[in-house]
């Protein structure tokens, strides 16, 4: 899969699930896609690896002077710090409708989906996640279903790392093909 033309952002904040960051980073590097960790921290992020506290990882860009139209695309990693921080920034969750509206891939794996709830873009979609927060989603209106990547008009979603070659795939699939004018704001 060649991406060399696609510009794709990483929104994180503290906290995100380390695996859930350096694996879908490293799938796009090596499809040429140039991907921008976007952040609402300062200059750098630390991860959350299993148990503690993992790598600390550079930010490209500052969350408040990020804009979708910028990218072909967004990932949001999971981990349970990082999404409760980013659902709760109205820039992040504006930032995140905003590819919605411009109808552009987004995938979200694990507790990812909770900052797509708050960015209120669940709503009649088929979606998957971490099994926590299943009501969660179902709450706002999306339907869940017990699988290692669902899709819905180029979004995508997966469970957990134990999916992450399905999700990465998927992902990278997603990319390719572009804007998906079905996808609804």
């Amino acid at each position: 899969m060649n991406l060399k033309d696609k510009k794709v952002a990483l929104l994180v904040a503290d906290g995100f699930e380390q695996i859930e960051f350096t694996s879908p980073k490293e799938a796009l590097e090596k499809a040429g896609a140039k991907v921008d960790v976007v952040s609402p921290n300062g200059d750098k992020v630390k991860a959350w690896n299993e148990k503690d506290w993992g790598e600390t990882y550079p930010v490209d860009v500052k969350l408040d002077g990020a804009k979708a139209s910028d990218y072909h695309a967004l990932v949001l990693p999971g981990g349970v710090i990082n999404p409760d921080q980013l659902r709760t920034n109205e820039k992040a969750t504006e930032f995140v409708r905003n590819f919605f509206e411009q109808h552009k891939p987004v995938a979200a794996i694990c507790h990812g989906p909770w900052t797509l709830i708050n960015a209120g873009v669940v709503k009649g979609r088929k979606m998957t996640s971490y099994k926590s927060i299943r009501k969660d989603l179902e709450n706002a209106g999306a339907h869940w279903e017990d699988a290692e990547v669902v899709t819905d008009q180029g979004l995508v979603t997966s469970r957990n790392p134990g999916d992450l070659a399905a999700f990465n795939r998927k992902m990278l699939e997603e990319i390719a093909e572009g804007k998906h004018e079905g996808q609804l704001a």
